[in-house]
Formats: C-alpha cells, sequence, structure tokens
C-alpha cells in the first residue's frame, strides 16, 4: 500500500525567517546614527576647539569691515597767507580684497582696468601686496576723470568689491609757480613703504616728494581715520560700529611772497637758471625761482605718457638750480676783498696798479677788458671789476687763507634751508681735494682763478645770496630757511666779526658798481639807491655763465636778490642784471604794508 502526504509548499530558509527582522534594522540604524554623529562631533571639536580662534576672525572679517577715512593735506600758504597749495575735490577708486573669492577677482581686475585706461597688471599687484583676505580698502586710482567715475556708477554690478569714493587731492592754483619751492605729491612706493614702516604709513598713501611737500611732510600729512562697519554678503553697509576723525594736517605759511616770486618768475622767463630773494636780516626766502620748472598739478592724478615725455624732453625740470653749485665769477670778489683786508696784508685805502694781464707760471691771466684800469683801490677795483687787481690780492693772500675765509662765508657747506635733501654744498677746492680727484697738488694759479671765482669753485645762487646779506647786514652770516616763524632776527644770524672798515670798504664798494662801475644801468631814481655785483663765469666749451647780485635799499637793506643765468652767454651786467631790476621795481613798487618783515 502506498503512502501519501499531505500538499505542502515547501520555502526557502531565509525567507521563512521572520523572528528579529524588525530589531536588526533598529541595530542598523543606530551604528549609522551614532557613526555620522561621532564624525560630526570630532569636526565641531576640531573646529571649535581647536580652529575656533581662526574661524571666529575669519567669520569676523566676513562681517567688519574697516573703511579707512584719509587726512585731509594742511595748505602751504604764502608769507602774507595767500594759498601757493591747497586741496580740490577729486574721486579715487578703492577694491575691497576679502569681499570676493580669489578666484573671481580677475575678471573683475580686468573690467576695472577697461574703464580706468590702466594695464591691469598695476591693479593685479596692489592687490596682491594687500592680501586676499586684506579688509582694508586700498586705493587703484585718484584724480580720475568725471566720464570714468560715471562709467563705474554705471557698471558697479559689474564691479564687486570696487568702491568709488570722493576724496581731496592736492591742487597748485598757480600752476608751475613756485614749483620748485612747493614741490609735489605722489603714492608712495614699495620702497618708501618699506622704509618708512615704524611711520604708520600704508599702501596708496600720498605723501610728498620733492621741495615743501617733502621738507615739511610730517606737519603737513594729518592722521589717518576710519570707521568700523558691519555689512552684508554683498559688502553693503548694515550699521557703523565705531568711529575715530580724521586730523587734517596743519596749514604751513611760508617766507614766500607771492607777488616777489610772481615778479621774480617773469624776470628769469624762459632763462635756464634761478633767482633767489632773501631778506638779509633774517634769512627769509622771499622768492626761489629755477628754470626749466614743471607743473606739480600733474602728478595729482594719472599723468599721462605724453605729459611725462615732455618733462624727459627739457633738460632736468625738477633740478632746483638755485640750489645747485656753479662758478660764481665775479660776485665772489666780495671774500676776495675780505680775506685781503682782514688778513692784514693791505689796508683798507690800499692801492695797487692793474694790467692787461699778469703771467704766473708761464701763463698770461687776462683782465676781462684786456687793458686793466691803472691804479685802483678796493672800491674802485670792485666797481669796475678789475681782475687784475684781485689777481694780486688772491697771490699775496695766499691759497690757504682765501679759501679759509671761502670757509667762513658759507660755501662748501650747506646753508640749513629745509630743502636740504636737493642742496649741493658746492665745492671749496683745496690741495687734498686737488691730490684726490685732479693728481696734483694746489699752484698759485689755482688762487688766481679762486680769486676771481672761476676754477674748482662751485657756489649755489642761494649761498651767493647769502654772501651779499653779509655786507648787506653788517657783517653776519644769516641761515635762510622757508618756514615764517616770529624769532627774532638775530636768531638766524652769527658773526663773521669783521672789523667794521671792513664791511664799509664792501659797503661803498658794491654802491660804485652801481654808481660808477658795471652795472650803471640799474642807477635808477625810481628805486631806492640798491648796492650791487656782476659777475660772468667762463663754462667752456658751452656759453658763458652770468650772475648779478643786489641788495637795497643801500641805507637800510631789506632785501637781497641774486639772478643765475646757466649758459646765457654774453655778461652778468647785459643778462642777469636787468632781471634783479624787474624784481626790485615789483618789491619797492608795493604798498608799504606788504613789504616783507624781519
Amino acid at each position: 500500500m502506498a503512502l501519501t502526504f499531505p500538499n505542502v509548499q515547501v520555502r526557502d530558509r531565509d525567507s521563512n525567517r521572520t523572528v528579529g527582522r524588525s530589531l536588526q534594522s533598529i541595530v542598523f540604524m543606530v551604528v549609522v546614527s551614532v557613526l555620522l554623529l561621532g564624525g560630526m562631533g570630532s569636526r565641531l571639536v576640531q573646529l571649535q576647539l581647536v580652529e575656533g580662534d581662526r574661524n571666529r576672525q575669519l567669520a569676523e572679517n566676513n562681517r567688519i569691515r574697516l573703511v579707512p577715512k584719509r587726512p585731509a593735506r594742511g595748505a602751504i600758504l604764502d608769507r602774507n597767507g595767500k594759498v601757493l597749495a591747497g586741496s580740490r575735490l577729486s574721486h579715487s577708486v578703492s577694491i575691497w580684497p576679502i569681499a570676493l573669492p580669489q578666484s573671481e577677482w580677475p575678471q573683475v581686475v580686468s573690467r576695472l582696468a577697461e574703464i580706468l585706461n590702466v594695464p591691469p597688471e598695476s591693479i593685479q599687484m596692489r592687490l596682491e601686496q594687500a592680501g586676499y583676505e586684506s579688509i582694508e580698502s586700498i586705493t587703484v586710482a585718484r584724480g580720475i576723470s568725471p566720464a570714468q567715475a560715471t562709467a563705474l556708477a554705471e557698471y558697479s554690478s559689474e564691479l564687486p568689491g570696487v568702491r568709488l569714493e570722493g576724496e581731496a587731492v592736492r591742487n597748485y592754483p598757480h600752476g608751475d609757480l613756485a614749483a620748485h619751492v612747493l614741490g609735489y605729491t605722489g603714492e608712495i612706493t614699495e620702497e618708501e613703504l618699506t622704509a618708512r614702516a615704524e611711520e604708520n604709513y600704508r599702501l596708496g598713501d600720498v605723501v610728498g616728494q620733492l621741495g615743501s611737500e617733502a621738507a615739511f611732510e610730517p606737519q603737513l600729512r594729518g592722521q589717518w581715520g576710519g570707521q568700523q562697519v558691519e555689512v552684508d554678503s554683498a559688502g553693503r553697509v548694515l550699521r557703523i560700529l565705531g568711529n575715530k576723525p580724521a586730523v587734517s594736517g596743519e596749514d604751513i605759511h611760508l617766507t614766500i611772497d607771492l607777488e616777489i616770486q610772481r615778479a621774480a618768475e617773469a624776470a628769469l622767463g624762459n632763462t635756464r637758471g634761478a633767482i633767489v630773494a632773501i631778506d638779509p636780516r633774517n634769512g627769509a626766502v622771499l622768492a626761489m625761482v629755477s628754470r626749466p620748472a614743471f607743473d606739480p598739478n600733474i602728478f595729482t592724478g594719472n599723468i599721462s605718457d605724453a605729459q611725462w615725455a615732455e618733462l624727459q624732453s627739457a633738460e632736468f625740470p625738477f633740478v632746483n638750480r638755485a640750489l645747485q653749485g656753479f662758478a660764481p665769477a665775479s660776485t665772489f670778489k666780495i671774500v676776495t676783498t675780505t680775506a685781503g683786508i682782514e688778513s692784514g696784508k693791505f689796508s683798507p685805502d690800499a692801492i695797487l696798479p692793474t694790467f692787461a694781464s699778469i703771467n704766473i707760471g708761464g701763463i698770461q691771466f687776462w683782465d676781462w677788458n684786456n687793458a686793466g684800469f691803472g691804479p685802483l683801490g678796493f672800491r674802485g677795483a670792485m666797481a669796475m671789476s678789475s681782475d687784475t687787481f684781485f689777481y694780486q690780492v688772491g697771490m699775496r693772500v695766499g691759497g690757504e687763507t682765501l679759501i679759509d675765509w671761502t670757509r667762513r662765508y658759507g660755501f662748501g657747506s650747506k646753508t640749513g634751508i629745509e630743502l636740504g635733501a636737493e642742496e649741493s654744498p658746492g665745492l671749496v677746492p683745496d690741495d687734498a681735494w686737488k691730490q684726490e680727484n685732479i693728481g696734483y697738488g694746489w699752484f698759485q694759479g689755482d688762487t688766481v682763478n679762486m680769486s676771481i671765482g672761476q676754477g674748482f669753485l662751485q657756489t649755489s645762487p642761494l649761498q651767493v645770496a647769502v654772501m651779499f646779506a653779509v655786507p648787506a647786514n653788517g657783517g653776519y652770516l644769516v641761515t635762510p630757511h622757508l618756514l615764517k616763524d616770529n624769532e627774532e632776527a638775530r636768531n638766524w644770524r652769527q658773526s663773521l666779526e669783521l672789523a667794521p672798515t671792513t664791511v664799509t670798504v664792501l659797503q661803498e664798494g658794491l654802491r660804485q658798481v652801481i654808481s660808477a662801475g658795471t652795472a650803471r644801468s640799474l642807477n635808477d631814481s625810481s628805486i631806492p639807491p640798491i648796492a650791487g655785483k656782476t659777475g660772468t663765469a667762463e663754462a667752456p666749451p658751452r656759453e658763458n655763465h652770468t650772475w648779478f647780485g643786489a641788495y637795497a635799499p643801500f641805507d637800510n637793506p631789506e632785501i637781497v636778490i641774486v639772478a643765475f643765468g646757466e649758459h646765457s652767454g654774453s655778461g652778468g651786467g647785459a643778462i642777469a642784471a636787468p632781471m634783479v631790476k624787474k624784481v626790485l621795481d615789483a618789491y619797492f613798487k608795493k604798498p608799504a604794508a606788504a613789504t616783507a618783515q624781519p
């Protein structure tokens, strides 16, 4: 008999298991959660404990912005309060490095450079110098045109991180008038920024680069201010967190008289050279002109290639010729006269024969008229500018004594004017200098050449003005200065301890130059009596240098004027003397209340 079984459905073992299925899912979820939470926790520990300070700082940097405020630069005024250098409203462009990721800056820089018409590399360099995480605004252009300002405003949506700001920029209302006295300003260079690291300068700062702008930079610059603001992700200001007002720079008053400066500029015209006017009582500089010159306004914005090329075509327009050394020619006979009398080798009334020439060591040293003037004393020799008279004085006094008095008059040293960084001390040669630079020592011919302001001797127009101040003020060496103050005249001068008779001989000799000598054309009754001296220096192979120095009024001097023509040709009486006369006309025809005071 066969066995039969009921119909049974056979199932797979795994599919038949149902006990514990839900528990397995729960366990799996717990494990995964623990792992996730553990990873997040460890990351939070890393972010909050290990890197917490750094991340908080980064968050603050993205939210807090420092908006620096540039101080207004102090004005430069003349002695009567007239503006020589001030400020005008302009626009500058700055970038905020942290506003964008580094990867997004190239596109913005390219667009900004296109609008500003500058190489993109110049903006990129500023950006990299500051660093992409810098929270300070970095100035990349200033003095932009109205058209550029309009374009920046119109395309602002394409220029995130770029800011258009109004700012005060330097303005010189008289153009190139007194350019070398005033100088100019410009952005601080990377080298200057490094050199001035302890003076709190920053990238984009404007600093004085020449003249008074550089000399009086500490007074003029002022102190930065700024605002600390909270911004959103687009860089929009949400609220001001703090505010520090900028402190404007000091206004400074120079000793320059604008009207005398204007007259001196007109008198020199386009002649390459210089004119200096000082008060002989205290050394205050009333005017200082140098040609060729430049307009300092071109440096307040972006100087064009055409402007720079024009400046380069001129013959050293940034050199202040009033402070550079040249052979002083016969104006130097003031020193030779002093050395002759003060040495005791000559009495004040000594008479010497003069000749067409004098033979020294086989070399003929000629008088300027190739004939001589007969017997002369110091006064007459000064009036006629007799070379052979002063050759004899120099030879008898000797080189050492003449060199000593040359240095006592301040030659060979800087004058002490505040523009000392631009000033040449000139050159007073001696035996040691000749041995080192020429290869042999001092000869009597060197003394003869120096006695009439030739040879290796080099003096600046300002130094020559200081020399003329000695007979004008009765024997005092003054310190020329540009910063006006209320100090008494005696604080700006020291006595050379000259004998009264020496001073008298100098004064009378210089007066005779005008009344009966080489500058009789200036003997004009329309202005007070003046005293002065011509000079013509040989400068082969080029044309002569020409000089004329004068002071007035003769009986109570209050102004010294020296004019110098570099390679101007002709003679001092023909070229330089008329320049001085024009400045004297302007000075003495001014209202009495406007004349310079000591």
